[in-house]
């Protein structure tokens, strides 16, 4: 079974790396953790520009590294994108393209430029100089010049870090086209739960340089045994299907594997798939079905709970068919409801919760 497996052991200073992984050729694979964590020093094991002589790397049965045998970063099939990007400031950005197509070799000359500049959004900026882009223009050109040079495998470390929150929000509209119309397996570094919600498909927890958990998104992002959380920001996301849109009230019905849900209206057409996130906070659990100003009301099973960071707290985990839901609710309304595993309840997620 294709696959990308990355284990490395290695000691930098007091910081020490030791992780063992295996991620999917396919979709976005998601390293997250607090600053520190080993995020970057991992992401750069993986492009060869830190060495471990205990490292083991491979993408798809191609074999980058093992042991002290470690190709070299420049031989890797790979695109990197870095924090800042990095574009060279005498070059206009179709000459900054240019460079990294010719990088590619005859392996470049089969990307469609023009594709990969539509996908970005970017012919209107082809005569530019860098500094005359934003920050969200430059990594937007970043990323199209790292994909211009034909990698098997697509590095992010961070690239939104060094932007605002209106630049965050203008380039990942574009992070999501590079998600749903891109064969190439991404990984990508975060400490944004935000980015992570949005944007993985395989989610992998670093703490103190080691990888304290890794799996589908969904199902890691609601376990409840995890030393690290995500706080206010906890709760799940997954898929569904847009059944139909209610222009009247500018609200749309889709449909998931635990049943339907009325969202707001984001101009997604019927038929097509879109990404939910749930955050646990706008999760209300109820004993039976009631009439509320709030549209979702799904009967659900309670699966786990666990204290949560302030004592007053407790997280709830749920089932609503097949998939997990995160409810935050106080101690004191989880006694009320007498709440135990496998108890039947009804849960209501407010529409404007659901973010797409």
């Amino acid at each position: 079974m294709a696959e990308i497996r990355a284990r490395f052991r290695k000691q930098f200073g007091t910081f020490r790396l030791d992780v063992d992984l295996r991620l999917p050729t396919q979709g976005v694979s998601v390293l997250f953790g607090r600053s520190g964590s080993g995020k970057t020093t991992l992401l750069r094991c993986m492009a060869g520009l830190e060495q471990s002589a205990d490292g083991y790397f491979v993408i798809d049965n191609e074999v980058w590294q093992d042991g002290r045998y470690s190709l070299p970063t420049h031989q890797r099939s790979l695109g990197y994108v870095f924090q800042d990007a990095r574009l060279f400031p005498h070059l206009d950005v179709a000459a900054n393209l240019d460079f990294g197509r010719r990088r590619a070799g005859s392996e470049g000359q089969r990307i469609d430029r023009a594709a990969i500049i539509d996908l970005l959004g970017i012919e209107h900026l082809l005569t530019r100089l860098p500094d005359r882009l934003s920050g969200g223009e430059q990594q937007r050109v970043a990323i199209a010049r790292a994909l211009l040079t034909g990698p098997r495998l697509l590095l992010m470390d961070e690239p939104l870090a060094a932007l605002d929150h209106a630049r965050k929000q203008e380039i990942l509209p574009y992070l999501d086209r590079l998600h749903e119309q891109l064969a190439i397996p991404i990984v990508y570094v975060s400490h944004a739960p935000e980015e992570v919600a949005r944007l993985a498909d395989h989610l992998v927890l670093l703490e103190n340089g080691r990888v304290s958990a890794q799996g589908l998104a969904a199902e890691t992002m609601a376990r409840l045994d995890l030393p690290l959380r995500f706080g206010e920001e906890a709760g799940v996301v997954f898929d569904a299907t847009v059944l139909a849109r209610d222009a009247e009230w500018h609200l749309a019905r889709v449909a998931f594997a635990g049943g339907e849900l009325w969202v707001r209206d984001t101009g997604a057409a019927v038929g097509r798939h879109v990404r939910l996130r749930v955050l646990a906070r706008d999760v209300s659990i109820a004993l039976s079905e009631t009439d509320s100003s709030i549209l979702n009301s799904l009967p659900a099973v309670v699966d786990d709970h666990a204290a949560d960071d302030h004592p007053a707290l407790v997280i709830v985990r749920l089932r609503v068919g097949g998939m997990p839901l995160l409810a935050r609710l106080t101690r004191r309304s989880a006694a009320a409801l007498h709440l135990r595993k496998q108890q039947q309840v009804w849960i209501q997620i407010k529409a404007v919760a659901l973010i797409g």
